[in-house]
């Protein structure tokens, strides 16, 4: 397991997890759906990507992503759209 603190480190890590399974970044691209530039992208480091589309590209390199050190938990496909 990575501990991602920056978006650069979120960036190298994916980059590495993409070659590490021998894909090319318009392969991962079309298996994400995303584009190619996104990919660019998000392996740089950008700190504005979407996180929708980081999601379907963590997903299609076979990953998730996990949250840890929060006291509270949400039931996968509800929302708190009060804050609390």
């Amino acid at each position: 397991m990575t501990t991602i603190s920056t978006a650069q480190t979120l960036g190298a890590t994916l980059r590495a997890a993409r070659k590490r399974i021998g894909l090319a970044q318009p392969e991962l691209a079309l298996a994400a759906g995303v584009g190619v530039r996104f990919i660019v992208d998000l392996e740089g480091g950008k700190p504005t990507v979407r996180l929708e589309q980081v999601l379907r590209v963590i997903d299609a390199l076979g990953g998730s992503l996990e949250l840890t050190g929060l006291d509270t938990e949400v039931s996968q496909g509800k929302e708190d759209r009060h804050g609390a």
